[in-house]
């Protein structure tokens, strides 16, 4: 038996393209292993399983020990599970469903190849390095059972080892820089057509009588979460208590719901018609139903799918093809997925080779009223309230508690900040959100650290009358607008009035930003200070000159500061 496996999206079969001979009749029984990429829609490696398969079944893997002791929160486990009931109620129009296997891939799955009779498994690539570990030992115990594996690109654009190879071998650092090469490299391949029953051909799903039983998409309840009294103690600093109702979704997960998304969003034709950059209003700062980071995150929205409608969309309209900068919340995705696709501690400071290490420090408790929107910073709170409660949040909001959070106020740890996001932001991913957090916390991609955020001037700046913070906030809500950015500077009459004591109804600034901003400054100066003569040496050592080489780095610095202004992943 020849040997099998997949090496960069390829396919090497053991068995004559995953057919098993039955007499004289090759058969071909396909698994697709859904992980993200939840959708119909532009699913490669799902259409080539479909190719001559006499049986195909779809399954998703949930581990339900994982989903009672991880620390992702309710509102993340809530969207998949819909995107799951979503993605079978898909396949239940194909004659199809879809089957939830509850375990560790690596346990369950084999068991299941041999009862099944499994030829073919197919997915889409993971470009993640755990992802790509995994599925490697997948592809590993495969090989063992005779199966062949098929894997193909569909998460991402572009492959990113194409990008990676167009730059030298390495990973593109600079947004700039990642922009040049895309453009050497010309448009990502288009979108596969869904699939449909036409695409299957004469494949069917063995279904069984106890299959929703067996295979049924699980509820949160019976995932061990508490959806009357939703207490929120089991939080990765587990330092807050308190018992809330789990309130009605305010994104909907799934295929289905993406789509129309995606279609309302190519509908707003005052956008469209200029393509210019939306104006930041307070009504800015709430989801929108055009909103599609969660989907594209979990792989219900196919990227490919964006770029292509709106490139096209671009071209009817402007008659001419669209720059770069219309796809910024693609490519954002794109340069961080690539930054991280070879590096396993690209979500850690320490041994990680692109991440400056800074000495932040380590404060449990100002985390935890950080994290649970207790700073006495109204602004700030708000956007943490909206987190906790919704499961996201503006990508200036982002902006705003990222560097509250570190470089800004608290000097904590991007780390910290970026677990509390993979708990409870729907969009947030492994790569995405760890290179957010370092670009914000001024520890890769992007050094002007000089530049902060007053949780006061910024809050006012976008949220003038405050009806963002009486929103979330509503402790707050009968604050007259001239304190509600400020309320500790409202008189004691007016706290009394409002039934608002700053203090005891609401607590007090937990720092005094003027004072923690400048001494955070002069720590930040001093890193990079240090950083700068250490190049310095090394440049020397190399018989290179510092200064082109400095002016060089400050050329891509600023560069990339004026891409940040628009197009953000989150939007």
């Amino acid at each position: 038996m020849s040997g099998m496996g997949t090496i960069e999206g390829q396919q090497f079969s053991s068995d004559d393209q995953g057919c098993k001979w039955m007499g004289n009749v090759k058969e071909k029984h396909t698994v697709h292993w859904f992980r993200k990429g939840l959708r119909l829609h532009d699913n490669p490696s799902l259409k080539e399983g479909l190719k001559g398969a006499k049986t195909f079944r779809c399954v998703f893997v949930l581990d339900p020990w994982f989903a009672g002791s991880s620390n992702v929160g309710i509102n993340k486990w809530r969207f998949l599970l819909q995107c799951l009931e979503d993605l079978d109620l898909s396949l239940r129009k194909l004659n199809s469903r879809l089957f939830v296997i509850r375990g560790q891939p690596a346990d369950t799955l084999p068991k299941l190849f041999k009862e099944w009779g499994t030829t073919s498994l197919t997915f889409e690539e993971d470009p993640e390095p755990y992802g790509r570990v995994r599925d490697h030992n997948i592809i590993a115990m495969c090989k063992e059972l005779g199966i062949s594996v098929v894997q193909r690109v569909s998460h991402t654009l572009y492959h990113l080892q194409n990008i990676i190879d167009h730059n030298g071998g390495q990973a593109p650092l600079t947004y700039h820089q990642f922009l040049a090469v895309v453009a050497r490299i010309g448009p990502p391949p288009q979108p596969e057509l869904p699939v449909n029953a036409g695409t299957i051909e004469g494949a069917h799903t063995p279904i069984t009588e106890d299959h929703d039983d067996v295979y049924g998409v699980p509820t949160l309840e019976e995932l061990g979460f508490d959806t009357e009294g939703y207490k929120k103690s089991d939080f990765s600093i587990r330092s807050f208590e308190g018992v809330f109702g789990l309130q009605a979704p305010v994104w909907q997960g799934g295929e289905s719901e993406s789509l129309a998304r995606l279609e309302r969003h190519l509908e707003r034709k005052a956008w469209v018609a200029s393509f210019g950059r939306p104006k930041m209003t307070p009504q800015s700062l709430l989801p929108s139903q055009t909103g599609l980071s969660p989907y594209l995150r979990f792989g219900c929205l196919s990227t490919r799918l964006f770029y292509y409608q709106l490139t096209d969309l671009y071209k009817k309209i402007k008659k001419a093809f669209p720059p770069l900068s219309l796809h910024g919340q693609l490519l954002w995705r794109e340069f961080f997925y690539c930054a991280a696709t070879k590096n396993p501690n690209f979500d850690k400071m320490v041994g990680n080779p692109i991440c400056v290490q800074i000495p932040w420090d380590k404060n449990a408790e100002a985390l935890a009223k950080w994290a649970n929107g207790q700073t006495g910073f109204p602004w700030i709170d708000a956007i943490m309230t909206q987190l906790r409660q919704e499961g996201w949040i503006h990508h200036l909001a982002r902006h705003a508690v990222a560097c509250f959070l570190t470089r800004g106020d608290l000097f904590i740890s991007w780390e910290e900040g970026m677990k509390v996001f993979e708990e409870l932001l729907l969009d947030a991913d492994w790569s995405v959100n760890a290179g957010m957090w370092m670009w914000l916390s001024c520890s890769s991609f992007f050094q002007q650290f000089f530049h902060c955020y007053c949780p006061v001037k910024f809050g006012r700046k976008a949220d003038p009358n405050g009806d963002y913070i009486r929103r979330y906030l509503p402790v707050l809500k009968n604050m007259p607008v001239e304190y509600i950015h400020e309320p500790w500077l409202a008189p004691e009459n007016v706290q009394r009035a409002t039934k608002c004591v700053i203090g005891k109804d609401y607590p007090l600034p937990m720092v005094n930003h003027a004072t923690a901003s400048r001494i955070n400054l002069q720590r930040m100066k001093q890193v990079y200070q240090q950083l700068a003569n250490y190049k310095l040496v090394e440049d020397s050592k190399g018989n290179e000159n510092y200064k082109d080489c400095y002016q060089q780095r400050r050329r891509s610095t600023n560069i990339l500061q004026n891409s940040t202004a628009g197009n953000h992943p989150a939007s």
